[in-house]
């Protein structure tokens, strides 16, 4: 009976999760673990780390550093170092960043030795013992999805308007506190995406995108919120707890770019000189030391200027090539970035200079909201335009070098560059302060520990008033709707 009783609270440990006591309903009597059994245990070597990295020569820097910190937490605890991948070395794929391609290469390679798979941003701080702890929890044989949970407040564009009767219901993780999924889900993904071609064109908002991939409609695991999960700043009394933290100084890189290396070129059309252009000489256009306007008419109350190109009600693909033209030409002066926006744009300069000082002009630097489009197949990523597209003006002359050109004046000028980018072989660079929509359209806890840099879209909102609450000043964080009192800047 006794080999029986043990046998019995060996199983009940397996499925319940190390829990302490148990009881059993045909026995009248609660049985204490003895100490001598050790609770269920999660070894390094169980874990693959996958950094989510970029190709760009910074954020190279900045993921090698992640992984060096990762070793050395190992190291020093004395335990065999676990496997820290760096997602952009995994292959030549272009959607790796996009996460689902990667799993049959992460399932294929790991999938026989590892219990879990760990992903974090390059800005994500693990405490090793702590997380091991955390993951224990939970029994590695049966299929976990773990994160901090995000949920949208209303229904979204960048969702596509996804759960619109009850927007708050569905869970999405929060990449900057890292999120984990077990290997038999790792696992079952990877021959899912084998078999079956993903469906989705646009890559759009990642999180989302992963979220709704697994839960596969309700038959794949929601969500777990994981309290220990964190993007509270590491030096907050609030992160005790907490296996994941941020850290809390930007990621400056010496002192900002002068106002004198940007030159800024906003496309606009007549129809909206007096409308949108009146926005952004209340907000923003100070801040620039070169500006123009580009629109279909000459306004020399603006002033415009008008490249000679015919409005269009979409793409803008060839005003678009006009002003990079115009940029490299000798009309303008002569700077090292180029920054392209839209006449809705809302965007802080001030930060914007802090974060370039983290590039190198002299490369091919294109920087914004990275978008994909038909990852899957061979697609490939571009900047989405109404969050800003920073070029170096390398980036620019390569572009143009190549013959690249607009199939029409209203193809979507921003796809048609990504088009370009790849077949050059050249990177998109993403930030997430870069935003294609509005504050509310993205959800309150994600926006909470960033410095944004820049917004989209004048619908239903008072532009002036969000420029003022979410873009005015330079690298002070701002609390969200006082949701928090430490906030974070990714910068």
């Amino acid at each position: 009976p006794v080999q029986i009783l043990k046998q019995l609270i060996k199983m009940s440990r397996e499925n319940y999760f190390g829990t302490e006591l148990v009881m059993f309903s045909h026995i009248s009597f609660l049985c204490v673990l003895p100490s001598s059994v050790p609770a269920p245990s999660t070894d390094l070597r169980e874990i693959v780390f996958v950094i989510q990295s970029q190709s760009n020569s910074f954020h190279v820097r900045q993921a090698e550093r992640r992984r060096a910190d990762l070793l050395k937490q190992a190291h020093s605890l004395a335990e065999k170092p676990p496997v820290v991948l760096l997602s952009h070395t995994l292959s030549d794929h272009e959607g790796d960043w996009s996460i689902l391609p990667l799993l049959p290469n992460l399932s294929y390679s790991f999938g026989k030795n590892s219990s879990w798979f760990v992903f974090l941003e390059e800005e994500t701080h693990v405490k090793l013992t702590k997380l091991v702890e955390v993951l224990a929890k939970f029994n590695k044989k049966n299929e976990w999805f773990l994160g901090k949970p995000l949920h949208d407040e209303e229904s979204t564009i960048i969702h596509h308007y996804a759960f619109a009767e009850n927007p708050s219901i569905f869970k999405y993780p929060d990449f900057a506190a890292a999120w984990a999924v077990s290997t038999p889900l790792v696992v079952r993904l990877a021959n899912k995406v084998k078999n079956e071609p993903l469906k989705s064109d646009f890559t759009i908002d990642l999180k989302h995108e992963v979220a709704l991939y697994i839960w596969d409609n309700g038959n794949g695991p929601p969500l777990t919120a994981v309290p220990e999960l964190c993007t509270e700043p590491e030096d907050s009394h609030e992160t005790r707890h907490c296996a994941t933290t941020l850290r809390t100084e930007p990621a400056l890189c010496g002192e900002p770019v002068n106002k004198e290396d940007v030159f800024v070129a906003v496309k606009t059309c007549r129809k909206f000189h007096n409308k949108r252009v009146p926005v952004i000489k209340k907000t923003w256009e100070k801040d620039a030391f070169f500006l123009e306007y580009y629109s279909d008419y000459a306004d020399a109350s603006i002033p415009t200027i008008n490249l000679g190109v015919p409005n269009t009600e979409r793409g803008h693909c060839g005003k678009t090539f006009a002003i990079l033209q115009r940029f490299v030409s000798g009309a303008v002066p002569e700077t090292k970035w180029l920054l392209v926006v839209d006449d809705d744009t809302l965007i802080s300069l001030s930060r914007l200079q802090g974060l370039l000082s983290c590039y190198d002009p002299s490369e091919p630097v294109c920087l914004g909201e990275r978008y994909g489009y038909g990852l899957s197949q061979g697609g490939y990523s571009y900047i989405t335009g109404g969050g800003g597209m920073v070029f170096s003006r390398e980036a620019v002359v390569r572009l143009l070098d190549s013959g690249c050109k607009c199939y029409s004046n209203d193809a979507p000028d921003d796809m048609v560059l990504g088009m370009c980018l790849n077949a050059l072989e050249l990177p998109v660079t993403h930030s997430p302060l870069f935003h294609q929509a509005r504050p509310e359209d993205y959800a309150r806890d994600f926006l909470a520990h960033q410095v944004p840099i820049s917004f989209h879209k004048h619908w239903n909102i008072d532009p002036v008033a969000v420029y003022n609450k979410w873009l005015k000043g330079d690298l002070q964080a701002k609390a969200s709707d006082g949701l928090k009192t430490d906030a974070k800047t990714e910068l």
